[in-house]
């Protein structure tokens, strides 16, 4: 078996932080009433429709015909996406430095919606300009843990699934990964990450 020799990362809450109460934090102060519209409106079962792929447009236009008084909150998570990415997880950018400066092959395979996708790739040009790949499920209409997404992420970056170390917080997603042939690991946090890559011989 060839030994490991990229690296393949989700995004979301392994390279960045996501947390969507950031957007209503300030517009809906009471915990209970927040924690509702969270749950009730802008659900991540209604959310993860951008990222296989549906429009803001559409999805919007169908959430405000359900719940008109939200229109106005409903309209801030298509124009207000960015605020909901916090920053890096801790630790995540000395990893992908280390890893990039040890001229380990940086990639990426993400649940994201692709209109929300393009700014924040913009905006985060620093880091993602060092990956030599990155598959938006929203651009591919697929979305992890469907083994399509993996089989198409490799044919693209040129990778055989052996080759490949896949690393997404979510385990339905590493579990996605591994019955492609990928090596998964979960992630928990950054230190975690780096032991883990050491031990299959990725950093010295």
């Amino acid at each position: 078996m060839p030994r490991p020799l990229a690296l393949v990362f989700d995004v979301g809450n392994v390279l960045y932080a996501w947390n969507p109460r950031v957007l209503y934090e300030r517009l809906i102060p009471e915990d209970r009433a927040l924690d509702a519209f969270l749950r009730d409106v802008t659900s991540l079962d209604w959310h993860f429709q951008h990222d296989a792929g549906r429009p803001f447009a559409e999805t919007s236009a169908e959430l405000v015909a359900d719940f008109p008084q939200h229109a106005e909150l409903i309209a801030r998570w298509g124009s207000h996406f960015g605020d909901s990415i916090t920053g890096m997880i801790p630790g995540m950018g000395d990893l992908v430095d280390d890893l990039d400066a040890a001229g380990v092959p940086l990639y990426a395979i993400t649940n994201f919606s692709g209109e929300f996708w393009a700014p924040f790739r913009a905006r985060e040009a620093p880091m993602f300009d060092r990956f030599r790949g990155i598959v938006v499920s929203g651009d591919e209409k697929l979305t992890k843990p469907d083994s399509a997404i993996y089989r198409l992420a490799l044919e693209r970056f040129g990778l055989a699934a052996e080759e490949a170390i896949f690393v997404d917080d979510r385990q339905e997603n590493v579990e996605g990964a591994t019955a492609v042939g990928m090596i998964g690991l979960p992630f928990i946090d950054a230190e975690t990450l780096r032991r883990d890559l050491r031990d299959l011989g990725i950093l010295v």
